[in-house]
């Protein structure tokens, strides 16, 4: 992995970790997600009509990545629902490093070196003892199974589309077509969970779901492109960095507890870093 990819993936973790904040703060969590999924795919079309259309063979992996995505939002908005950001942001994201290492030894040919593969373990390890006080401070058991379908969505969207990707053969106009699928997926599923209702909102959550949207495409857009720049699994295991930016965001922003399990994690995560660039 090239420097430049690797502060770029940073940068992207960065973007995730705020726009979830963003999602965090509304009062109404699944609405929050409709509203920056609708605005995200208003500016996927814009993208789109200024790209080259996907190659036909990207298509069936542009479907895939709409129907994980938008169980991700669904599984991540209900998530949000139930528990902190600091608690279901580490778990939702932990899972998935491990999900794509296990499920890309066998169906990728990217090559890895023994020390990636610490560096994957280490910072999986590191993202789920984040989530570990859910259980010890008898918050609502319900985010577990929540953020663990997120996690596995996210597992699911990561290989998907980091050969999507590279099959489209333009990072650009696959991350538009598949913002365009997601709006399309997500938007009468979360209608007929909530009824249409759901799409009611002041302007100011459409304000800061719009900041949202812009911050999550930028996020996306950067891991895609970087998983054609580098191997999928070292990618995503380097975006989940985006915990350390989640919990300094949720202990200054909405001052969550900042305990002894959460530093261990933090530290384990900074050395999975450090490996990843040794």
């Amino acid at each position: 992995m090239s420097l430049t990819v690797f502060f770029a993936v940073l940068g992207a973790a960065l973007l995730h970790a705020t726009w979830n904040a963003i999602i965090r703060i509304g009062t109404a969590k699944v609405t929050s997600m409709l509203i920056m999924t609708l605005v995200q795919g208003g500016l996927a079309v814009i993208v789109a009509f200024v790209s080259p259309v996907p190659k036909a063979e990207a298509w069936l992996w542009l479907l895939a990545s709409g129907v994980f995505h938008s169980g991700y939002k669904i599984f991540l908005a209900f998530a949000y629902e139930n528990g902190d950001l600091s608690r279901v942001y580490p778990i939702a994201r932990g899972a998935a490093p491990l999900a794509v290492l296990a499920i890309g030894a066998v169906v990728l040919d990217d090559p890895l070196r023994q020390l990636d593969v610490v560096a994957i373990l280490v910072l999986g390890l590191g993202i789920l003892a984040m989530g570990h006080g859910a259980i010890r401070s008898g918050e609502s058991r319900r985010l577990i199974p929540l953020a663990l379908g997120s996690a596995a969505m996210t597992a699911g969207y990561s290989l998907v589309d980091g050969v999507g990707a590279r099959v489209s053969g333009d990072a650009t106009a696959y991350v538009a077509w598949l913002f365009i699928l997601d709006a399309v997926m997500f938007t009468p599923v979360t209608m007929a969970l909530r009824g249409p209702g759901v799409i009611r909102a002041p302007w100011s959550a459409w304000r800061l779901g719009a900041v949202a949207a812009i911050f999550s495409y930028g996020a996306y857009w950067i891991a895609v492109w970087a998983m054609t720049q580098a191997p999928i699994p070292l990618v995503t295991a380097l975006r989940e960095t985006s915990i350390l930016f989640a919990v300094l965001i949720g202990w200054l922003a909405f001052h969550e507890r900042m305990d002894r399990v959460k530093a261990l994690a933090a530290v384990l995560i900074l050395g999975g870093v450090v490996l990843t660039r040794l």
